[in-house]
């Protein structure tokens, strides 16, 4: 059953998020645009923010659900980038210290088993002055309506997105985390579903 529903997920990142990724767009460009050097991707998935990156780049995808490998494949292909990926979690990855330039994340964070370690991690495995970029759906504000709507639905949410909680507070989990530099933006994505559009964006240095 967990393979079947993953098998599935992976279909629906590869051939149902044309319309988020043509919206968000602008927004990746430029936040990917001085992206060099080594980088690391925590669940690239399909494969979107390839189109972004420069060949190259020396790409290391960090990708759990196995049968997103084919169309992470061809999207690198398509994009003439040559990556390697890792089918696990960060934590368990084997990264050394200070090891990468940048480390990117876009709607993954949501999904991590444990939110505070796997930050940890990020900050572990960037260089001096490294950057971590991200675009995130968090948690709305604590008190209002659609934050207890996220509360509510969190359980049955998780289930049916691969692991994805609605209600993530990641923008105070970044605060927290000893960067020397945060900076992001608070948006509502262009997702039609309520409770996964609150977003935030932006770049975090160690």
């Amino acid at each position: 059953m967990a393979g079947l529903k993953q098998r599935f997920f992976a279909w629906m990142m590869a051939n149902a998020a044309d319309n988020y990724e043509a919206a968000i767009a602008p927004r990746k460009t430029k936040l990917f645009e001085d992206l060099s050097g080594r980088v690391l991707e925590l669940g690239p998935g399909a494969g979107p923010n390839l189109r972004y990156f420069d060949s190259n780049v020396d790409y290391v995808g960090i990708e759990p659900n196995v049968y997103m490998q084919l169309y992470l494949n061809q999207e690198a292909e398509s994009c003439q980038i040559n990556i390697s990926v890792q089918q696990q979690t960060l934590e368990n990855a084997g990264i050394a210290d200070e090891s990468f330039d940048f480390v990117v994340s876009t709607l993954v964070l949501c999904s991590v088993p444990n939110l505070e370690e796997t930050l940890a991690q990020i900050y572990r495995v960037l260089k001096p002055g490294g950057k971590f970029l991200f675009i995130e759906h968090v948690a709305a504000p604590d008190g209002s309506l659609l934050r207890q709507v996220q509360d509510g639905v969190r359980p049955i949410w998780q289930w049916i997105g691969d692991g994805c909680q609605s209600n993530r507070d990641t923008g105070t989990a970044l605060q927290e985390v000893g960067f020397s530099h945060l900076d992001y933006d608070s948006f509502d994505g262009p997702i039609p579903i309520a409770i996964v559009r609150p977003h935030i964006a932006g770049v975090a240095t160690k």
